[in-house]
């Protein structure tokens, strides 16, 4: 997930908006007026997007000075580009309005957050959507409940007000949580499909499948390790290092050589 948001000011419209009949009843000054349109539409997105990575880059720095232990360990986001925002309208029979995308396109804006631990990505969650100013439209377990394919991660549509010249705007953003093995996995299946344009074939379908129940198996491991080390409280600093150390290389050995031919594979 790509983190420049930046938007061009001088925005060209894609081709899709302008094709048929439409681009005959565009002259250049309502051609201007919807550029600016369009580029204050996916402003309010990039500002939404970035209150929340704001939100929580305030946990996590609170987190790494105040406590003994941090559950955010990387933050990303990204701006769908209008081309790919209006190649998924397309996909989606989306009318191509400004009220349209916003009911149908629930990604534009997203924010990923990566932790150590399965029990990190519910803490995050809570904390984040616990915040007054943030209201959540949807939630989608997929560590619950995986997909099919094996893919994991917890996805939370949440809606936060931006503050404009001209008034307040509720800005929905999709903030994705997922531990270190799910972002890992969900890396390569994402290098996989886009290889073979969603034909992959069956042996690695079979893969990643079973490599995604290596994952699991790889953080529910770590998470009792975790455990223990915590409980480990009365022993000395460097002796509870070096155990979690030895304990987080051997394990993610398991799920990195398994990924690793994978890769090779394809």
């Amino acid at each position: 997930m790509a983190s420049d948001a930046s938007i061009d000011p001088n925005l060209e419209l894609p081709a899709e908006v302008l094709d048929g009949s439409l681009a005959d009843r565009v002259d250049a000054e309502n051609l201007r007026e919807m550029r600016q349109e369009f580029t204050r539409f996916m402003m309010r997105y990039k500002f939404g997007m970035e209150q929340v990575v704001t939100k929580l880059n305030i946990l996590r720095d609170e987190f790494a000075h105040l406590h003994d232990y941090n559950p955010i360990e990387h933050l990303a986001s990204r701006l769908k580009s209008p081309e790919s925002l209006l190649e998924k309208a397309q996909r989606k029979s989306c009318p191509i309005t400004f009220e349209a995308l916003r009911e149908h396109i629930t990604d534009i804006a997203g924010v990923r957050v990566t932790c150590s631990f399965v029990s990190d990505v519910y803490h995050v969650f809570d904390m984040l959507t616990s915040q007054d100013d943030v209201r959540i439209v949807d939630v989608r377990d997929y560590i619950a409940q995986p997909k099919p394919n094996g893919y994991r991660s917890l996805h939370v549509l949440v809606e936060v007000p931006v503050f404009l010249s001209d008034g307040v705007v509720p800005v929905t953003v999709e903030v994705q949580l997922r531990t270190i093995a799910m972002d890992f996995w969900a890396s390569l299946e994402h290098k996989i499909y886009y290889k073979y344009r969603d034909a992959v074939p069956e042996n690695l379908l079979g893969g990643l499948k079973e490599a995604a129940e290596t994952a699991a198996t790889l953080d529910s491991t770590m998470e009792m390790l975790h455990a223990e080390v915590r409980s480990m409280n009365d022993l000395p600093r460097d002796l509870v290092s070096d155990v979690r150390d030895r304990a987080e290389a051997a394990s993610t050995q398991v799920l990195l050589e398994q990924l690793r031919r994978l890769g090779e594979d394809s």
